[in-house]
């Protein structure tokens, strides 16, 4: 079997693409974290644009690779490298929910909510962005 058929999990190189993604999405998450630390008490700017970011990404990436033609060589590649890999671990819905609760426990509970609901409302509008613009630039 060619090494670019079957199973992608199967393939050593595909858990390598995601792999080397998934570091560098992971070192620009922290270094922006940390410029932009918040309590409780404060909205989570930096995971917000972080999430919101990384959804406009994803739809932008998805959405350019798929008009280019079939899952394989360099757009499954691609595919693994900067969706599964950079925006896996660059996107953080752990710390987003981690960071709702860590609200509402702080007594910060409409703050919150609001959070949740406008990052998940946003998150959806900022991937369908990003699928609308490839749609205009890839005809």
């Amino acid at each position: 079997m060619p090494a670019d058929q079957g199973p992608v999990h199967r393939h050593l190189w595909a858990l390598a693409v995601v792999f080397a993604g998934g570091a560098v999405g992971t070192a620009v998450r922290y270094v922006i974290e940390e410029q932009l630390p918040h309590s409780a008490s404060q909205w989570p700017t930096a995971t917000f644009g972080i999430n919101i970011a990384g959804a406009f990404v994803l739809g932008l990436l998805l959405e350019s690779l798929v008009r280019g033609g079939p899952d394989a060589g360099v757009r499954r590649r691609l595919r693994l490298l900067l969706g599964t890999g950079f925006c896996g671990a660059f996107t953080t819905y752990s710390t987003f929910a981690l960071e709702t609760v860590d609200g509402i426990r702080g007594g910060f509970t409409g703050l919150a909510m609001a959070y949740a609901v406008v990052s998940v409302i946003l998150g959806i509008l900022a991937a369908w962005a990003g699928i609308a613009l490839a749609g205009k630039v890839i005809r």
